[in-house]
């Protein structure tokens, strides 16, 4: 029995028990013939070996066949697959950013959120957004899975069918904690919706400041916290103007974490290497990031506190 968990379970189910039986049906076909070709041409019986001459008639059936059966393939997931990209106008829109390795989900008014909650049988727009590298929004009981590109706008819509918890998982390899950028989708009654919008704070304005929006443009986000957390790399939290534990040409060694540390950490990451984090991790953003950018940079940090 088919979920109706989305609008989509029941289609694209349809096209991999289609395709899924005609593999089924050409393996036990193909296995008894051989296993037939086996018993009844074997040494046993022809000692001497004939030459079997060419049959037009049977290679025109055994290419002719096989190609109407990858086209009647090819048109069934492409008819399943059009009103997957015809979204309905009157669909909510909900924002999704993806970095490494986490999930983010802004709904109208600045409102940002862990967890994509969503009302019930309501159409919904998601506009799939990368801050760094090539990710798969995958949602596998939807049945829905589209990239989210860096410097592209991509995006997906169904319509939730059942309330509940469903997973949210990057199907593209993206980096060391791929594995763990999950996320939920709640699905909810409308009315539970409306209340938990209403309760959900506005996004802070930091995306306003010029040091944050460069780093956020280069990706820098996915592996630095501003709260303290550690993550692929050191939190940018309280750093501006701390001393630092750092690995130079092999020896550990304090430093001021000042505007030329924070300079040298962008340009050669690796020559000041903080201890407990691995060399070769942070790719240098020498003639990526302009001396006007790191300024900025540098001037957003000292507010971090």
């Amino acid at each position: 029995m088919f979920s109706n968990a989305s609008n989509f379970v029941k289609g694209v189910d349809n096209v991999f028990l289609v395709i899924i039986g005609i593999c089924l049906f050409f393996l036990v076909l193909i296995t008894g013939i051989m296993v037939l070709f086996l018993i009844r041409y074997n040494k046993k019986r022809h000692a001497q070996p004939v030459q079997v001459q060419d049959n037009p008639r049977l290679e025109i059936t055994w290419t002719v066949i096989p190609v109407l059966l990858v086209l009647f393939m090819f048109y069934i997931g492409w008819k399943q697959f059009l009103p997957m990209r015809d979204s309905p106008a009157n669909a909510m829109r909900v924002k999704v950013v993806a970095q490494m390795w986490a999930w983010s989900f802004e709904y109208p008014g600045r409102k940002v959120a862990d967890t994509l909650v969503l009302p019930i049988n309501k159409p919904v727009h998601l506009g799939l957004h990368s801050r760094d590298v090539i990710h798969g929004f995958y949602i596998p009981s939807f049945r829905v899975k589209e990239d989210a590109v860096p410097g592209q706008n991509n995006y997906t819509w169904f319509i939730p069918g059942e309330l509940g918890d469903y997973d949210i998982f990057c199907s593209l390899y993206c980096g060391v904690s791929h594995a763990y950028m999950h996320a939920i989708v709640r699905i909810v009654d409308e009315q539970a919706f409306g209340k938990w919008l209403a309760a959900l704070p506005a996004k802070k304005m930091d995306n306003d400041n010029l040091g944050f929006k460069v780093l956020e443009k280069n990706g820098c986000l996915g592996c630095h916290s501003l709260d303290g957390k550690k993550l692929v790399g050191p939190s940018f939290k309280g750093l501006y103007g701390s001393m630092v534990e750092v690995v130079t040409n092999g020896a550990n060694r304090k430093i001021a974490a000042d505007s030329l540390y924070v300079s040298t950490a962008i340009l050669d990451p690796d020559k000041d290497l903080v201890s407990g984090f691995p060399p070769g991790v942070m790719k240098s953003y020498k003639g990526l990031v302009k001396d006007a950018e790191v300024g900025q940079i540098i001037e957003y940090l000292e507010t971090l506190k």
